[in-house]
């Protein structure tokens, strides 16, 4: 039997909000992956150390009492709480996540536009040097920096499409590099 709270419905709705608008604007993407030609690509300087170039190996991360799989993604370097979405087109950062990486975003950046939970909202188009999860690694990562209204950085397919695979149980999901 599934219990579903108000919390969890609540991320649900942002999730699948967030990956329908990245969903829809990258169908209106041009053959550069540029919506119009107006997605800057911030450029990202940090590079990942070297705890983190060990050989990638599979790694499983924990169903949690809500049904979602939550997981610490180890981002350039640094930790950052994430929501494993397969439903996301791509990795999207909080502007607070993408702050505490390191990520030198000016509001020219964002010309995208998201529509979140909370409604539309400005976008920036970054690769991501490396996405480490419970030790599978994949190195240059498209994602997006949403400014507001996202309230969870999401683990989308821009990292998980790229695995050789991943399998959900009822207990963990296995992802394998």
């Amino acid at each position: 039997m599934s219990v579903f709270d108000l919390k969890s419905s609540g991320v649900l709705v942002v999730a699948t909000a967030c990956a329908l608008s990245v969903g829809l604007w990258l169908n209106h993407a041009d053959g550069r992956g540029q919506a119009h030609g107006e997605v800057a690509v911030a450029p990202v300087v940090a590079s990942a150390p070297e705890e983190d170039r060990k050989p990638s190996r599979p790694g499983q991360v924990v169903r949690a009492a809500d049904g979602h799989y939550w997981a610490e993604a180890v981002i350039d370097g640094r930790a950052v709480r994430v929501l494993v979405d397969t439903g996301a087109s791509v990795v999207a950062l909080t502007r607070e996540d993408a702050l505490r990486l390191g990520l030198k975003l000016s509001s020219e950046d964002f010309r995208s536009t998201v529509v979140t939970a909370s409604g539309p909202a400005p976008a920036a188009r970054v690769k991501l040097a490396s996405v480490s999860v419970a030790g599978a690694r994949v190195d240059d990562v498209e994602a997006l920096v949403v400014e507001k209204g996202l309230t969870q950085s999401l683990l989308g397919m821009s990292y998980l499409g790229r695995l050789s695979g991943f399998e959900a149980t009822p207990a963990a999901l296995t992802l394998r590099p």
